[in-house]
């Protein structure tokens, strides 16, 4: 196992960077974090819709239901096959992997920020409105900075989620952990169980680390929250 990892270690790390494109868990993590910042505009959109009324609602509604309904691997499909045609022009697999994931990832965060605006208690949206704020500076002044708060451990957490999805993006040629792993297999051709075991290894610790730092930043939160609490009475 040493000798394995002594031989392969790298390419599991970065895939056959600095000779080819960043791959291994490098481009997992790359690819993961690239994902949830090019979905958080969007998600922000759709989950303060999530929060109003009429048409708006109704639409973030089908969005977020519609793709966390659809597993990611029919995503990249169409992502595959659909956006060439729509652009006219042959795209790396890495990108549109992204786009995949931008679009999936959307509809989690949303949900995610969606119930973090309602985490706000009421009484203080109350009183913003009191004091003369409307329904836009309400947001952005008492709601929004509160639910970002709020909402740290769900999107780390969120983030684990993501980098254990990306493992399916293999499938259309992404360089990633699972491609990396894929192509160690395809030369040592008689260590396939070793091979997915140390891939299985590598991503149970990264996820382990991921959800202890979620963990303790949300009790760091509440600590916090309780701080303030008691303060003010």
């Amino acid at each position: 196992m040493i000798e394995f990892l002594h031989t392969y270690g790298l390419m599991f790390l970065v895939g056959s960077w600095p000779n080819g494109p960043i791959g291994g868990f490098a481009g997992t993590i790359l690819l993961a974090a690239l994902g949830l910042a090019g979905a958080f505009p969007f998600a922000m959109l759709i989950g303060i819709a999530r929060t109003g009324t009429g048409v708006t609602r109704m639409a973030s509604t089908i969005w977020v239901y519609t793709f966390r309904s659809i597993p990611l691997i029919m995503i990249v499909f169409w992502a595959y096959f659909l956006l060439p045609v729509l652009l006219g022009t042959e795209l790396p697999p890495f990108w549109i992997a992204l786009a995949a994931i931008v679009v999936y990832e959307s509809a989690f965060l949303a949900e995610i920020i969606r119930a973090g605006i309602q985490s706000v208690p009421q009484g203080q949206v109350e009183a913003a409105r009191a004091v003369g704020l409307n329904t836009v500076q309400t947001l952005a002044s008492v709601q929004l900075p509160q639910a970002l708060s709020n909402m740290i451990p769900s999107l780390l957490n969120q983030f684990v989620s993501t980098i254990k999805a990306t493992s399916i993006v293999y499938i259309i040629g992404v360089q990633e952990a699972a491609f990396a792993a894929q192509q160690i297999n395809s030369i040592e051709l008689t260590g396939a169980l070793r091979t997915y075991l140390i891939l299985a290894l590598f991503y149970f610790f990264l996820c382990l680390v991921l959800s202890r730092l979620a963990k303790a930043l949300e009790n760091h939160l509440k600590d916090k929250q309780m701080g303030i609490i008691a303060q003010a009475s």
